[in-house]
């Protein structure tokens, strides 16, 4: 669609990327959308519990099997090694520890010699909210959180849940408990399960249909007269980050579908929701698109891109690992979530980029904040804050200069990410070449940014 003229473009988008779009993508989850919806109303007739948690394990093994067929065998198999070393040590107070190391070892084995490093890798989703869902459970039986160590049906319903087994989120052991105990149906149920598919639907247009063509047709900034009369040097840096752009839109919008296809599942299926006291809310958020697209600091967008597994990392990572100063734990914490996402270079590459960012802005901003009395932190402050100064110019200039600096920085790291990328995932090496060619023509932009911070850092510490 890219060659053709502008008015032809919008003649054939519907027709040619639009529907089809939507049609694939519900007939890629029809069947879980289905599934889901079955387990939540088996729930509403009283069964047995243990009933209840083998209908859900069934429903995670048939979409297991819709989406990753016979390859299907390897998250089960990680799961029951999962309950098998939780079995073992159930008396023991180091649970968490002993089954993040085998976790640790079962994935690096799988990604480097159980099978092809593709295969692996479509189910590394999966993979990743069994992991995530077992480490949990373990360090909260530790802790004492979760009172009683749960039954091999219990924790197999929780690992496999319906809801959440394939695009997840992660969801603590007790709110799948809760989940089990089937709150009655009702309309903020169902309409935020419609909105939530709906969006994920829009999200996966914008992404397929929109984004990639967004300067040439939607905001034709390549035909501007002031892009024309520029050097031809300049001109060509100006579309390398047009189309960098392009590429982290793109990106972006596939994540926030794959977020609010989660929400619709987990919502659909019976979870996802906040109880105080006989109010029920149907809540679940797992990103936030506002905060990413318009960012307020590097901080606010990690934790906006997916808040369940932004929360896991802090529980169950970065405060463990905060006894070895903040820079460690952040370094250990973006680790872990590499490690999860499996052995791919340009995942690597970006995680580590963003953990080197984000301190940085972070100490640089606390200084600011202390040296000017003003509400210039990473996080938004609570208005009742005690910063001097608040809504002054130049409090607006510097967070406003701070969230241009986080969109370049989004530009820069997503401009990786595209339909190539997903061609290049099983060659490493070449991914690595791909990586450092399109950060070499950005101009290594965000890492001598990164750098200039850290020295002004230094320069006012």
């Amino acid at each position: 669609m890219g060659a053709l003229s502008k008015q032809q473009f919008f003649q054939e988008l519907g027709s040619g990327c639009l529907l089809p779009t939507v049609q694939h993508g519900l007939e890629q989850v029809w069947q879980l959308l289905l599934i889901c919806l079955v387990c939540r109303l088996l729930w509403r007739l009283g069964l047995p519990s243990f009933l209840k948690h083998l209908s859900t394990v069934a429903g995670g093994f048939y979409t297991l099997y819709l989406f990753f067929e016979l390859h299907m065998v390897w998250v089960v198999l990680l799961s029951l090694l999962c309950y098998l070393i939780l079995f073992l040590c159930r008396h023991s107070s180091s649970r968490g520890p002993f089954l993040s190391i085998t976790i640790l070892i079962y994935l690096l084995l799988g990604e480097l010699h159980m099978m092809d490093t593709a295969t692996w890798h479509k189910m590394r989703g999966s993979q990743m909210v069994v992991a995530m869902k077992a480490v949990s459970l373990a360090f909260d039986l530790d802790k004492g959180i979760v009172e009683r160590f749960p039954s091999p049906v219990e924790f197999m319903g929780y690992i496999y849940f319906v809801g959440t087994v394939i695009f997840g989120p992660w969801i603590s052991f007790s709110s799948y408990m809760d989940a089990v105990e089937s709150r009655k149906l009702s309309v903020s149920w169902f309409l935020k399960s419609v909105f939530s598919c709906v969006k994920s639907q829009l999200c996966l247009v914008i992404s397929n249909c929109i984004a990639p063509y967004l300067f040439p047709y939607f905001i034709p900034v390549f035909g501007d007269k002031l892009l024309r009369n520029k050097k031809r040097k300049m001109r060509g840096s100006i579309k390398r980050w047009l189309q960098a752009y392009e590429n982290t839109l793109s990106f972006h919008f596939s994540n926030y579908f794959v977020s609010y296809l989660g929400e619709t599942t987990t919502t659909l299926a019976g979870a996802g929701f906040t109880e105080e006291k006989d109010n029920l809310k149907w809540d679940l958020t797992i990103a936030k698109p506002l905060n990413v697209e318009f960012p307020r600091s590097m901080v606010e967008v990690v934790t906006s891109w997916n808040l369940p597994m932004s929360r896991w990392l802090n529980t169950y990572v970065f405060r463990k690992a905060l006894k070895y100063g903040s820079f460690t734990a952040i370094i250990l914490t973006y680790t872990a979530s590499s490690l999860l996402h499996g052995l791919s270079f340009h995942i690597g590459a970006v995680l580590f980029t963003l953990g080197f960012i984000t301190y940085i802005e972070h100490v640089l901003r606390k200084r600011l904040s202390g040296i000017l009395n003003a509400c210039v932190l990473s996080k938004r402050c609570p208005s009742d804050c005690k910063h001097r100064h608040k809504k002054e110019f130049w409090v607006y200039l510097i967070n406003g200069t701070f969230s241009m600096l986080a969109v370049l920085h989004l530009t820069y790291l997503g401009s990786i990410f595209g339909s190539s990328t997903d061609d290049m995932d099983s060659d490493e090496d070449g991914m690595a070449s791909h990586t450092i060619e399109k950060w070499t023509q950005l101009s290594w932009t965000s890492h001598w940014l990164t750098f200039g911070l850290w020295v002004l850092y230094r320069l006012i510490l």
